[in-house]
């Protein structure tokens, strides 16, 4: 069975700076894979290559057995590939139904069954039922990453691509955020991670990749990738143990 998501040797760039170079990766239907790394490895850029923003010199990107790699942004989205970019990007003077809509726009004519998806999130995330009507500006820090997340899911991704989903938000919220992410893929939809808490992403992903400036490092299953003494001295510390998600 050919994976989900195929990206082969990319290299990346902004203007003529580059940033990522021989990027391969994949991930298989009903994966949760892990992109790890510090600050300015490449995560973020390589996931904003796999979902159209960023457009690589080189390399090949399939998706669903096609080559996307020319492929705009919002027409991947439309094939099946939702990003969720670090910052929870909401519109902030639209309420939180309103924003939900916007990521259901491919059914929009189709005003019911937006409708039952929107309830579907709001059974996902009760706290946004709870502020239905509240501008997503208002919300805390972790309601906006709940919003980000069901706005993406409601494009019916076949991958969502996630960029940092546990910045800046308190501990209690990111066991809520991860356990979400665990829900998400149970129900059918593949991950790509990229987050820079380590042990967050090694116990949520099934496989991962690290990136050390701007190239893969060490690849595996997340069991090997903890076992790494490489990944285990830059990454995890002493300690693997996180609370339970």
């Amino acid at each position: 069975m050919s994976a989900l998501l195929s990206a082969d040797k990319l290299e990346l760039a902004y203007s003529q700076i580059p940033v990522c170079r021989e990027i391969s990766l994949h991930v298989d239907r009903g994966e949760i894979v892990a992109l790890i790394g510090a600050n300015g490895a490449g995560k973020s850029t390589t996931l904003r290559a796999i979902a159209g923003v960023l457009a690589p010199r080189r390399g090949t990107i399939l998706f669903c057995g096609h080559d996307v790699t020319a492929v705009p942004s919002h027409k991947r989205s439309r094939l099946g590939i939702a990003l969720v970019p670090e910052g929870r990007h909401v519109f902030p003077f639209l309420t939180v139904r309103e924003n939900l809509e916007l990521g259901g726009f491919r059914n929009r004519r189709d005003g019911a069954k937006v409708r039952r998806m929107i309830d579907g999130i709001f059974d996902m995330f009760p706290r946004l039922a709870e502020r239905a009507s509240q501008n997503a500006g208002t919300l805390s820090g972790g309601e906006q990453q709940m919003l980000v997340l069901g706005r993406a899911m409601m494009s019916e991704p076949q991958l969502l691509c996630l960029d940092e989903p546990s910045l800046g938000l308190a501990p209690i919220v990111v066991q809520d955020i991860f356990r979400t992410i665990r829900s998400i893929n149970s129900a059918g939809t593949s991950v790509l991670l990229v987050e820079q808490n380590a042990r967050y992403a090694l116990e949520t992903a099934s496989r991962g990749y690290v990136l050390q400036t701007g190239a893969i490092i060490a690849s595996g299953t997340c069991d090997d990738l903890k076992q790494n003494p490489r990944v285990q001295e830059a990454y995890l510390g002493r300690s693997m143990a996180v609370p339970a998600l």
